[in-house]
């Protein structure tokens, strides 16, 4: 199927060229269409002489992007497809705030049924096998073996891991993060703690918790709502004999979930509020976790490094970031969203897709990107640009996830996904409100995927 794609592809490219020949298309689309709506003609028609205003006109991709309609990323990501347009001419960018990414995904998979899906998406990592049981998306292998401007070795490999399978890539890194610990340096002072030296395994997590888990305020906060399967897969791989081991196969197909070590892992995350009375006892509220750091009800938190800017820009003291605290060693999945391109639109729609999500990962768009949002650069020549020494010279906070990557690894991604991490964060819920033991939980959750995944192991 690849090799047929060629031509294809090099057509699209020469009707992308030819397109770039004309002035810029002054058409006034509105960004916000939805998926459902007819999308304008690629390219000329194929009568023997298109006029010069066919000849002239771009070709028009849309581009979901999973944020709120005015959500703080939204004018970084109109300024960026907007400097994109000028230097492509040639191509009419819409871009789409679909929501968070549960909304995001709906709006997709209700576009692909339709087969009127968007050109170019930012989705979900995890998404990757749901998007390929709908044969909804396209593999890239065909455009990066042609284009010499992508170098796929400047990505981080932890990033690269849950873009591809079965020796195929299929979407590109973009707004990607990993797990990091915030910690209050002021409250460290107060507990009589170094604020340079963060806790760097659990039992010294336990201990500065215990310490600074006083006077109203929490020692610790650790999500345990959406997806909470992400804050223990962290745990368990830090409590792993194999520093590989992961709580899936790489194939999607198997869940390993209910191991002695992972066991231990949850019940480490139990015992963090029952035991030792580190952090508050039930399930902690994923949004309620860094407004609590802001304001000062806890001292350190485990969350995403997506939120760096929020704490940034919003906390009135002095705090710190570092690696989540190892047991065998350090590690934290990857998290956060890739660039896909769509079955179901013309070949001229996603050569020029392809284009978009080229320069959107470009080390100057990555370093853009990462110093407005706070998610991790996903090239390595992202950190050489000077906006980005610029930025990282200012504000050092920003380089642990960067530094982290070589202890990160893939989300729990597999077939059928929805039901597999459903049935984990469940149990794992379930667990943290005091309904079932760590033991309980997991069994209950291996069955539940074993049964969602009995299709793809026939």
């Amino acid at each position: 199927m690849l090799k047929q794609t060629k031509p294809l592809l090099l057509l699209a490219a020469s009707l992308i060229a030819l397109a770039g020949c004309g002035q810029t298309n002054t058409d006034s689309t509105q960004k916000g269409s939805d998926a459902g709506e007819s999308q304008p003609s690629a390219v000329a028609s194929a009568s023997p002489s298109p006029s010069a205003a066919d000849e002239e006109k771009p070709v028009e991709i849309t581009f979901y992007y999973p944020v709120n309609v005015g959500g703080p990323l939204t004018k970084v990501i109109d300024e960026m497809a907007s400097r994109f347009m000028d230097s492509h001419p040639n191509i009419k960018v819409n871009p789409v705030y679909t929501g968070n990414y549960g909304d995001n995904t709906v709006k997709i998979q209700a576009g692909v049924q339709a087969k009127q899906p968007p050109d170019v998406a930012v989705m979900m990592s995890t998404e990757l096998y749901s998007m390929l049981d709908m044969n909804a998306i396209i593999p890239l292998d065909d455009f990066i073996a042609q284009d010499s401007e992508i170098q796929m070795d400047d990505f981080y490999e932890a990033f690269l891991e849950d873009t591809q399978t079965e020796d195929k890539t299929y979407s590109l890194p973009f707004q990607r993060s990993t797990i990091v610990m915030y910690y209050n340096k002021e409250m460290f002072k107060d507990a009589g703690l170094d604020p340079e030296k963060p806790p760097a395994t659990w039992d010294e997590l336990v201990s500065y918790a215990q310490k600074l888990n006083k006077d109203g305020h929490a020692g610790l906060e650790i999500p345990g709502n959406d997806d909470s399967y992400w804050m223990f897969q962290m745990l368990a791989r830090q409590n792993a004999t194999d520093p590989k081991q992961n709580i899936m196969s790489s194939d999607g197909k198997k869940a390993m979930f209910d191991t002695p070590e992972n066991v231990e892992a949850l019940q480490f995350w139990l015992d963090l509020s029952r035991k030792h009375k580190a952090m508050p006892e039930g399930v902690i509220d994923w949004a309620t976790v860094p407004t609590d750091f802001i304001e000062g009800k806890t001292a350190m938190m485990m969350h995403t490094s997506g939120n760096l800017t929020n704490v940034k820009n919003n906390a009135k003291f002095e705090f710190g970031v570092a690696f989540p605290p190892a047991r065998k060693q350090f590690g934290s999945p990857t998290g956060g969203g890739n660039l896909y391109i769509f079955k179901d639109t013309s070949p001229e729609k996603q050569a020029a897709a392809w284009e978009f999500a080229k320069y959107m990962t470009a080390p100057e768009q990555a370093a853009q990107f990462s110093s407005s949002s706070g998610y991790v650069g996903v090239r390595k020549s992202a950190y050489d640009t000077e906006a980005m020494k610029a930025y990282t010279a200012g504000f050092p906070q920003a380089l642990v996830a960067r530094d982290q990557l070589q202890y990160a690894f893939r989300e729990l991604s597999t077939h059928n996904h929805g039901k597999v991490s459903t049935a984990i964060t469940n149990q794992i819920q379930a667990a943290l409100a005091g309904q079932i033991d760590a033991a309980g939980a997991l069994k209950k959750a291996q069955e539940e995927a074993d049964r969602a995944l009995a299709p793809f192991n026939k």
